[in-house]
Protein backbone atom coordinates (compact mmCIF):
# COMPACT_ATOMS: atom_id res chain seq x y z
CA UNK A 1 0.00 0.00 0.00
CA UNK A 2 1.21 3.64 -1.06
CA UNK A 3 1.15 6.61 1.44
CA UNK A 4 0.41 10.15 0.13
CA UNK A 5 3.27 12.70 0.61
CA UNK A 6 3.93 15.85 0.41
CA UNK A 7 7.43 17.59 -0.26
CA UNK A 8 8.26 20.98 1.49
CA UNK A 9 11.43 22.67 -0.61
CA UNK A 10 12.74 25.07 1.84
CA UNK A 11 14.58 28.01 -0.05
CA UNK A 12 14.08 27.85 -3.49
CA UNK A 13 12.94 30.32 -6.23
CA UNK A 14 13.44 32.81 -4.19
CA UNK A 15 14.76 36.21 -5.93
CA UNK A 16 16.14 33.96 -8.49
CA UNK A 17 18.29 32.02 -5.92
CA UNK A 18 18.37 28.20 -6.13
CA UNK A 19 16.32 27.96 -8.83
CA UNK A 20 14.25 24.72 -9.30
CA UNK A 21 12.01 23.99 -12.07
CA UNK A 22 9.10 22.25 -10.59
CA UNK A 23 8.81 20.23 -14.03
CA UNK A 24 12.19 18.91 -12.94
CA UNK A 25 11.55 18.27 -9.41
CA UNK A 26 8.86 16.49 -10.66
CA UNK A 27 11.02 14.10 -12.80
CA UNK A 28 13.68 13.83 -9.63
CA UNK A 29 10.66 12.49 -7.78
CA UNK A 30 9.73 9.84 -10.51
CA UNK A 31 13.55 8.62 -11.01
CA UNK A 32 13.22 8.24 -6.94
CA UNK A 33 10.27 5.58 -7.70
CA UNK A 34 7.91 8.23 -6.74
CA UNK A 35 3.93 7.99 -8.27
CA UNK A 36 1.08 10.20 -8.37
CA UNK A 37 3.48 13.33 -8.22
CA UNK A 38 2.07 16.86 -8.49
CA UNK A 39 3.46 20.46 -7.54
CA UNK A 40 1.40 23.72 -6.10
CA UNK A 41 3.12 27.04 -6.94
CA UNK A 42 6.92 28.01 -7.75
CA UNK A 43 7.77 27.28 -3.97
CA UNK A 44 8.90 23.96 -3.42
CA UNK A 45 5.27 22.18 -2.78
CA UNK A 46 4.88 18.61 -4.47
CA UNK A 47 2.76 15.67 -3.36
CA UNK A 48 3.25 11.94 -4.44
CA UNK A 49 3.05 8.52 -3.57
CA UNK A 50 5.52 6.12 -1.59
CA UNK A 51 5.67 2.97 -0.55
CA UNK A 52 8.13 3.81 2.01
CA UNK A 53 6.77 4.74 5.60
CA UNK A 54 9.77 6.79 6.76
CA UNK A 55 9.31 10.56 6.42
CA UNK A 56 13.18 11.15 7.54
CA UNK A 57 14.36 8.69 4.86
CA UNK A 58 11.96 10.50 1.73
CA UNK A 59 13.28 13.81 2.61
CA UNK A 60 17.38 12.75 2.64
CA UNK A 61 16.81 10.50 -0.89
CA UNK A 62 15.08 14.05 -2.21
CA UNK A 63 17.89 16.50 -0.81
CA UNK A 64 20.68 14.27 -2.28
CA UNK A 65 18.75 13.68 -5.96
CA UNK A 66 18.56 17.51 -5.82
CA UNK A 67 22.00 17.94 -4.69
CA UNK A 68 22.91 15.97 -7.44
CA UNK A 69 20.94 17.28 -10.10
CA UNK A 70 21.21 20.98 -9.42
CA UNK A 71 24.57 21.52 -7.56
CA UNK A 72 23.35 23.38 -4.21
CA UNK A 73 21.38 21.78 -0.90
CA UNK A 74 17.80 21.92 -0.40
CA UNK A 75 16.60 21.18 3.00
CA UNK A 76 13.48 19.03 2.45
CA UNK A 77 10.53 18.47 4.99
CA UNK A 78 8.15 15.34 3.90
CA UNK A 79 4.83 14.34 5.54
CA UNK A 80 1.87 12.49 4.98
CA UNK A 81 -1.43 14.36 4.10
CA UNK A 82 -2.67 13.04 7.51
CA UNK A 83 -0.31 14.92 9.27
CA UNK A 84 -0.78 17.99 6.71
CA UNK A 85 -4.51 17.56 7.16
CA UNK A 86 -4.35 17.14 11.65
CA UNK A 87 -1.86 20.18 11.53
CA UNK A 88 -5.00 22.38 9.64
CA UNK A 89 -7.56 20.72 11.59
CA UNK A 90 -5.43 21.74 14.86
CA UNK A 91 -4.74 25.53 13.88
CA UNK A 92 -5.46 27.70 16.98
CA UNK A 93 -5.92 30.20 15.07
CA UNK A 94 -9.65 31.09 13.66
CA UNK A 95 -8.08 30.23 9.89
CA UNK A 96 -12.18 30.46 8.35
CA UNK A 97 -12.20 34.07 9.45
CA UNK A 98 -8.40 35.32 8.52
CA UNK A 99 -6.86 35.88 5.32
CA UNK A 100 -4.56 33.50 3.82
CA UNK A 101 -1.51 36.09 3.62
CA UNK A 102 -2.35 36.21 7.87
CA UNK A 103 -1.89 33.02 8.60
CA UNK A 104 1.02 30.86 8.36
CA UNK A 105 2.77 27.28 9.35
CA UNK A 106 6.42 26.69 9.64
CA UNK A 107 7.41 22.96 9.21
CA UNK A 108 10.05 21.66 11.10
CA UNK A 109 12.33 18.22 10.28
CA UNK A 110 11.54 17.15 13.74
CA UNK A 111 9.60 18.19 17.55
CA UNK A 112 10.96 21.18 18.99
CA UNK A 113 10.98 22.50 22.51
CA UNK A 114 8.86 25.57 23.75
CA UNK A 115 12.18 26.35 25.63
CA UNK A 116 13.63 27.47 22.16
CA UNK A 117 10.95 30.52 22.20
CA UNK A 118 11.24 31.45 25.56
CA UNK A 119 13.05 34.53 25.59
CA UNK A 120 10.67 35.48 23.00
CA UNK A 121 8.48 38.59 24.46
CA UNK A 122 5.15 37.64 23.04
CA UNK A 123 3.69 40.54 24.36
CA UNK A 124 5.65 43.09 22.98
CA UNK A 125 4.78 41.62 19.55
CA UNK A 126 0.72 41.82 20.05
CA UNK A 127 -1.51 41.50 17.70
CA UNK A 128 0.90 39.28 16.21
CA UNK A 129 0.89 35.94 17.84
CA UNK A 130 2.83 32.19 17.45
CA UNK A 131 1.88 29.03 18.85
CA UNK A 132 3.77 25.42 18.87
CA UNK A 133 2.14 22.61 17.53
CA UNK A 134 3.01 19.05 16.72
CA UNK A 135 6.73 19.67 14.44
CA UNK A 136 5.30 22.74 13.09
CA UNK A 137 4.40 26.65 14.80
CA UNK A 138 1.37 28.67 14.04
CA UNK A 139 2.06 32.27 12.95
CA UNK A 140 -0.82 34.64 13.05
CA UNK A 141 0.33 37.96 11.32
CA UNK A 142 -2.53 40.37 10.79
CA UNK A 143 -0.25 43.10 8.38
CA UNK A 144 1.47 39.61 6.67
CA UNK A 145 4.48 38.32 6.71
CA UNK A 146 6.78 40.87 5.12
CA UNK A 147 6.14 43.38 7.55
CA UNK A 148 5.99 41.29 11.06
CA UNK A 149 8.45 42.03 13.66
CA UNK A 150 7.16 38.71 15.44
CA UNK A 151 8.50 36.61 12.20
CA UNK A 152 12.05 38.34 12.41
CA UNK A 153 12.30 37.24 15.75
CA UNK A 154 11.52 34.10 15.18
CA UNK A 155 13.93 33.19 12.31
CA UNK A 156 16.38 34.31 14.40
CA UNK A 157 19.93 31.86 14.87
CA UNK A 158 18.85 30.85 18.81
CA UNK A 159 15.21 30.06 17.44
CA UNK A 160 16.33 27.88 14.14
CA UNK A 161 19.47 26.79 14.98
CA UNK A 162 19.90 22.58 14.09
CA UNK A 163 16.25 22.91 12.47
CA UNK A 164 15.11 22.70 8.96
CA UNK A 165 12.02 24.65 8.89
CA UNK A 166 9.70 26.02 5.93
CA UNK A 167 6.87 28.11 5.90
CA UNK A 168 3.38 28.05 4.07
CA UNK A 169 0.60 30.49 4.04
CA UNK A 170 -2.65 29.43 5.31
CA UNK A 171 -4.03 29.24 1.27
CA UNK A 172 -0.93 26.82 0.55
CA UNK A 173 -1.49 24.87 3.59
CA UNK A 174 -5.11 24.49 2.47
CA UNK A 175 -4.08 23.67 -0.65
CA UNK A 176 -1.60 20.97 0.53
CA UNK A 177 -3.98 19.01 2.31
CA UNK A 178 -6.34 18.81 -0.16
CA UNK A 179 -3.70 17.72 -2.50
CA UNK A 180 -2.99 14.84 -0.51
CA UNK A 181 -6.23 13.72 0.67
CA UNK A 182 -6.14 9.95 -0.47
Amino acid sequence: MTTKYAALLRGINVSGHKRVPMAELRAVLGELGHTDIATHLQSGNAVFRSDSTDEGALAADLERALHERFGFSVGCIVRTGAYLAAVADACPFPAAELEGRQLHVTYFDRPVDSDRFAALDAQAHLPEAFELGDRCLYLYVPDGLGRSRLAEALARPRQTDGLTATTRNWNTVAKLVEMTRV
